[in-house]
């Protein structure tokens, strides 16, 4: 069983990995280039959706493949969208924050993003979304 766990764990941190290679490629140019620096919160929401339809497919049928059951009736991906969205709300929280009242750089959230939102994440889906 643990075994089981760590190989769902090394899976989503390669399909992690690469959402959010997609997350900054969405992210940074908007914040730098498009968005006022103290307006970077804005870029989060389109950086997240890209990354959360690339991540479902990947944590969908490659992360926790095999684990749980798979449910077509909506309800698997209403819960998948409600995880993403706290993802999304943790996101914007340390990006305003960093960015924000504490005037870091643009960059300085991704920080926090990979370090904190994918552990809380990998959790939600492992025991709710796909459990």
């Amino acid at each position: 069983m643990a075994s089981g766990v760590l190989g769902q764990l090394i899976r989503f941190g390669i399909a992690g990995g690469i959402s959010t290679v997609i997350y900054s490629a969405v992210y940074l140019p908007l914040a730098y280039f498009v968005l006022p620096k103290s307006w970077a919160v804005l870029a989060v929401p389109p950086a997240f959706l890209v990354a959360v339809v690339c991540g479902f497919f990947l944590h969908s049928y490659w992360s926790f493949k095999g684990h749980g059951t798979r449910d077509s009736s909506g309800r698997q991906h209403f819960k998948f969208f409600v995880v993403q969205g706290f993802g999304l709300l943790l996101n914007a929280v340390f990006t305003w924050g960093i960015t924000g009242p504490l005037h870091g750089p643009q960059w300085l959230p991704l920080v926090p993003i990979v370090l904190i939102t994918p552990f809380a994440t990998f959790a939600l889906n492992r025991q709710w979304v796909f459990g």
